[in-house]
């Protein structure tokens, strides 16, 4: 098994059917990870140790997601100068607006990337892409799978045009 280049983490054992997909994209892509919950909160030391250690363990990017007051990324960017992308989640209140905000308001020096809420595979791909500046086999992956999706969409619009859907009114 190779070394884990990104390092996943998320608060809660509830937080995983969201990010899994983070995980699902970089498993697309061939990019090996490795996955935690650690709680910003609850285990602090912990935290703080996983995220002081990433680099060390070969680690390139991290990814962490968390909701209601959405602490974990920004912890996480606190004892790393690794790139952090920070997963808001949908929690108990708001829809996941209180987490996004907590993520997108970084104190200035401490920058984390975010995506949108419960936007685990884009943190997946956010993750390759920057992987993918010096690696050229990420990087064709990558080309690879937008490949793929721009046809699936050709397909989808083929399909639609054949069953005669055109909006228009008979005049």
């Amino acid at each position: 098994m190779h070394m884990p280049r990104v390092g996943i983490v998320m608060g809660s054992h509830s937080d995983i059917p969201v990010m899994r997909r983070a995980g699902e994209a970089l498993d697309r892509l061939g990019i090996s990870y490795e996955a935690r919950i650690l709680s910003a909160h609850r285990t602090p030391a912990e935290t703080a140790e996983w995220a002081s250690t990433a680099r060390d363990r070969g680690i390139e990017v991290l990814i962490a997601g968390a909701g209601g007051s959405a602490a974990l990324p920004g912890v996480v960017a606190a004892h790393t100068t690794l790139p952090v992308i920070g997963v808001p989640l949908k929690a108990w209140a708001t829809d996941g607006m209180d987490a996004l905000l907590s993520v997108a308001q970084m104190p200035k020096g401490i920058p984390v990337a975010t995506v949108a809420i419960n936007g685990a595979e884009n943190a997946g791909l956010l993750a390759a892409s920057i992987l993918s500046v010096a690696d050229a086999g990420v990087k064709e992956a990558l080309d690879a799978f937008r490949m793929e999706r721009a046809q699936e969409v050709g397909k989808k619009d083929r399909a639609l045009v054949e069953e005669g859907f055109t909006g228009g009114a008979d005049t």
